[in-house]
């Protein structure tokens, strides 16, 4: 082994499918650089499991840049491990200590049904954004860039709302199994802009009719959602979609008494 190099004791969660009882198996691993990511070193595991006629380890990843937020899962029973606002895949080795006993566990909520192994269903949040449908904007010819102000604090807002990636782990770390902050993301990036208004009431509703068909609970508002987001998505943005349900509903029903249809 190299100097400065790792032996680890894994215990990775072990699940055939969806409908099979799951474990957590232990595998020891030796000679991990500090500098490799956290995939690499289940790359690394898998490698040793084929070469040895094993089945290797099942997990979700992609970009491998903290982009697409596929690479989801607990590690020591935090989402995306022990650092703040990262990835699992921005996660390297450096952050543990040889000898170190490091659990690994896919997302665990109603919601995220396991596939197999760390490999969850996230499905449902796809399901929430179709729900929110599409955005009316005549296209036209191409606009001048300043042809619609819109203040600067709000542009920031909606980037920061948009920077979500849909990973779950907001859902993962709620005791409710929450998905309010992914889902009030999605409309506060909408709703702060211009472009989004014409379907503003509407969007809301259905984005949050979806939610709860899907099963999600409750905001517990602990936090922990906030605190466990890789992007850091701000509470802020749940309040922001409490207060454009209401809205929206308060509207729905206005039009219903009054014979017009739902906006």
């Amino acid at each position: 082994m190299s100097a400065g190099n790792m032996n680890l004791t894994l215990k990775v969660w072990r699940q055939k499918n969806t409908h099979s009882e799951g474990k957590l198996v232990t595998y020891p691993i030796s000679g991990i650089s500090p500098d490799m990511s956290f995939l690499e070193m289940i790359d690394v595991l898998n490698e040793e499991l084929i070469n040895k006629g094993q089945e290797p380890v099942a997990f979700d990843h992609d970009c491998r840049e903290g982009i697409c937020g596929m690479c989801s899962m607990y590690i020591n029973g935090r989402a995306h491990g022990p650092k703040r606002a990262i990835t699992t895949c921005q996660l390297h080795m450096r952050s543990f200590k040889d000898g170190d006993t490091i659990v690994i566990e896919p997302w665990k909520a109603k919601s995220f049904p396991i596939i197999k192994d760390l490999v969850v269903d996230r499905t449902a949040f796809d399901r929430i954004i179709a729900k929110g449908g599409y955005i009316s904007v005549n296209t036209g010819s191409v606009k001048d860039a300043n042809n619609i102000p819109i203040p600067k604090d709000k542009v920031d807002e909606a980037l920061e709302a948009a920077a979500c990636i849909g990973c779950g782990a907001c859902v993962a770390t709620c005791v409710n199994s929450s998905a309010m902050l992914f889902v009030s993301a999605k409309i506060s990036q909408l709703a702060l802009l211009p472009q989004g208004q014409p379907e503003r009431n509407s969007r809301v509703l259905s984005m949050v009719e979806q939610m709860d068909h899907e099963g999600f609970g409750n905001c517990t508002n602990t936090g922990a959602c906030e605190v466990e987001c890789p992007k850091e998505i701000s509470l802020e943005n749940i309040a922001r979609m409490n207060r454009e349900f209401v809205m929206a509903s308060l509207t729905k029903k206005k039009k219903k008494n009054t014979g017009g249809g739902a906006g």
